[in-house]
């Protein structure tokens, strides 16, 4: 008998992994994103069904200690005094038990006296104060507030320090966020940049208005859960557009610029209503808006940096710094370009995080190296498979484990999510370029793509109380239609757009005549584009050696056969 081991732990973890890797195996053979089924996957293993992970790893330290029904943490809310709960306004409002009821029957019992965080209440007394600005009764008694400012005090706790699984996960999509922000190309935003800009904002504010509206007519407030709802629906996948659009060789076609610098716009933007979103609630002044205006600013001097700035830093760096090994697979400047990365990434999350969310933060630093074609080369080179690794988790842990199944699976939830991802999570999206002329579909069907962001708002709004769980399982299955339904449509309609447009050039050499968008797999790091080119340079070049090598072998043997004449000539 084995003693105290972490083995079995171990073997769940490795047989949770597995199942994620299995699940994108099938993904890829039959053609469809593996979002959905390691969603799925995540949720089957997970703790609400089968448990294969320990609570001890799949939930948050301050979840397996605190109890909201328990009279012992109600209690340790109470004590810290007005900061959760103002007993004085409930004293004051008579509702401390609740409405109509004697004080006897509140949290405290039969107690006429407490002492909370130094000051004394008499909870007998019907002694009312001034006015007070603290005095908010939100919930029908004390007792009722207390439950709930617990939750909220344990949500705070759980996105502070999550479980390692969770945790993960967020790393996971801070680095796919920041790897996107590299793809943004300042020449192609110079070229469609007005007309991009109105496609991105109509893609994020007709979701959001949309999704709201909808939200308020399913019974739910406008804020925060209505708003919560809707900027969840905002932002587009960048990576899914990429792909598919580098697929079917239409990057640099007029409007897969357009879709491109959309998309990025659109991200943008979601990132500030993001930051706008856990801003505002309660009472707010003009300093509950500083950090927003903050970032702002912030935003506007690094873009601007990254174009005036960056790319003249980056070249007096590597040219004080000597290279040491020029014919290694990772020479000494990408080393100490990864470097650089990484310390700009850490950085200007780190302020934008005093802003809002360090997601915004990622994002423009990846800008910041968008200037240098081989920088994502570097950074892909050195992380890809665990980015990889991270979003898989992000999706079967962060997601997945904290979908309420019970409301996910229900008839209700379902019909619901149908019509919200139908109408403002798909249709509001396919309906945001109609100024775009023939291509307003495939730039439209481009914007549908919902991907890590998404998920990523929805789970913090849960998690900081901004929706509760049935208005989670809504949103959920409206996002899931986007996943599966964007990337096979726009795959078809970005087909026959690009079969249109070849045939009316009339067999002119352009490429991929076909109109065939290649089935791939649209999760994990983004195309690299620079290593492509580097290795149809490569290519090009073996072709060149074979045809010169071709041609030497012609030229010897001319020279044989000529040697043969001169000396058949000779006996003669």
């Amino acid at each position: 008998m084995g003693g105290a081991s972490s083995f079995y732990a171990m073997l769940a973890a490795t047989g949770f992994l597995s199942a994620l890797w299995i699940t994108g195996r099938i993904a890829r053979l039959i053609g469809v994103s593996s979002i959905v089924l390691e969603i799925g996957a995540g949720i089957v293993l997970g703790p609400a069904v089968l448990k294969l992970i320990p609570g001890e790893l799949s939930e948050c330290s301050a979840a397996l200690r605190t109890d909201c029904d328990s009279h012992h943490d109600k209690l340790r809310i109470a004590e810290k005094g007005d900061e959760y709960c103002d007993l004085q306004a409930y004293l004051d409002k008579g509702i401390y038990a609740g409405k109509g009821k004697p004080w006897e029957t509140g949290f405290f019992g039969t107690m006429s006296n407490v002492t909370l965080d130094g000051t004394k209440y008499a909870l007998h007394s019907t002694t009312r104060r001034l006015a007070s600005n603290k005095g908010k009764t939100d919930y029908d008694d004390y007792a009722a507030c207390l439950k709930e400012q617990c939750g909220y005090e344990l949500a705070m706790k759980c996105a502070t320090n999550p479980d390692i699984f969770t945790m993960i996960g967020h790393t996971g999509v801070a680095m796919m966020i920041f790897e996107s922000g590299m793809h943004f190309d300042f020449e192609q935003a110079k070229t469609v940049g007005p007309w991009a800009c109105a496609v991105a904002v109509l893609g994020t504010f007709l979701p959001i208005i949309a999704g709201t509206a909808l939200s308020l007519a399913y019974g739910y407030p406008i804020f925060p859960d209505g708003l919560a709802v809707g900027v969840s629906l905002a932002p587009t996948s960048v990576g899914i557009a990429l792909k598919l659009l580098h697929e079917a060789k239409a990057l640099q076609c007029y409007f897969g610029q357009a879709v491109m610098t959309a998309a990025f716009v659109d991200d943008v933007l979601s990132l500030i209503l993001f930051s706008v979103m856990f801003s505002i609630g309660g009472t707010m002044t003009v300093l509950t808006f500083l950090p927003l205006i903050s970032g702002c600013i912030f935003m506007v001097v690094a873009i601007v940096a990254a174009v005036k700035v960056w790319p003249f830093v980056i070249e007096w760096i590597l040219a004080k710094i000597p290279e040491t090994k020029p014919d290694a697979n990772v020479t000494r400047h990408h080393e100490v370009m990864w470097l650089l990365m990484f310390v700009v990434l850490l950085a200007y999350a780190q302020i934008t995080h005093l802003c809002g969310t360090h997601l915004w933060g990622c994002f423009i630093a990846g800008m910041s190296f968008a200037t240098r074609h081989e920088a994502h080369h570097v950074w892909v080179r050195q992380v890809k498979r665990v980015t990889c690794w991270f979003i898989r988790i992000f999706f079967a842990a962060t997601l997945a484990w904290a979908i309420p199944v019970n409301q996910l699976f229900s008839l209700e939830a379902f019909w619901k999510g149908s019509i919200m991802g139908i109408g403002p999570c798909i249709l509001m999206k396919v309906l945001c370029a109609p100024f775009m002329g023939r291509s307003r579909w495939v730039i439209g069907w481009a914007m549908v793509g919902r991907a890590e962001f998404a998920y990523f708002i929805a789970i913090m709004a849960k998690s900081l109380k901004m929706m509760d769980d049935s208005l989670f399982a809504i949103l959920i299955w409206s996002l899931v239609y986007a996943t599966i339904f964007a990337p096979l449509v726009f795959r078809k309609v970005l087909k026959h757009y690009m079969m249109r447009e070849n045939a009316e050039k009339d067999g002119d050499g352009a490429e991929n005549k076909s109109g065939e968008v290649r089935r791939a797999a649209t999760l994990g790091h983004l195309p690299d584009l620079y290593a492509e080119e580097m290795e149809t340079k490569a290519r090009a070049d073996f072709q060149r050696q074979l045809s010169n090598e071709a041609e030497v072998q012609q030229l010897r043997k001319e020279v044989e056969r000529l040697n043969g004449l001169l000396d058949r000539k000779s006996v003669v």
